[in-house]
């Protein structure tokens, strides 16, 4: 007997350094962080996506039955639900209990507020540099461009690119002027 189809469509809201698109990518079990943590495959599929720039959010480029891009030109992806984004043992990196961190980040295009789900305390090293996954889930993420300020997107959960990241910081360390 032939296992289940396991496919399935997200949808979800993407951000590259000139671009938006919006659409839905073909995800297994392992939900929208195995897409993009899949290092066995470079570029992802999203179909039926809408593109715009980033400096024009409302001026649509085009409408794609399929669009093609290389993970490695995403800086944030965010999902309408925190289901999209997989399971929690991927999300979680296995761990069953963690702690909260809000955090603020830079990337060259765009500003990031958001909560970071760690098993303990903050280690900047960890999230960064440690395991094979590029894509770091965040939460109750706020993002803005730093040029355009009317690209603005709230999402109940989201990936970032590590690879993309300038600066990190915690908003318990943010000085009140």
């Amino acid at each position: 007997m032939a296992a289940p189809d396991t496919n399935r469509f997200a949808n979800i809201d993407l951000l590259t350094s000139a671009y938006r698109a919006v659409g839905k990518v073909m995800v297994t079990h392992t939900g929208v962080i195995g897409l993009l943590n899949d290092a066995t495959k470079s570029y992802i599929e999203i179909h039926d996506a809408r593109l715009a720039y980033i400096h024009m959010p409302t001026k649509l480029v085009g409408h794609f039955e399929v669009l093609r891009l290389l993970k490695s030109q995403i800086f944030v992806v965010c999902a309408a639900r925190r289901e999209e984004l997989g399971p929690l043992s991927l999300l979680r990196g296995g761990f069953l209990s963690f702690k909260e961190h809000p955090v603020f980040l830079t990337t060259q295009v765009y500003e990031v507020r958001g909560t970071l789900e760690l098993p303990g305390k903050f280690d900047y090293s960890a999230v960064m540099f440690e395991g094979t996954r590029d894509f770091v889930p965040i939460y109750n993420a706020l993002i803005s461009a730093i040029l355009f300020p009317t690209l603005r997107m709230e999402s109940p959960a989201g990936l970032f690119n590590r690879k993309r990241v300038d600066f990190m910081g915690l908003e318990a360390d943010r000085r009140k002027e």
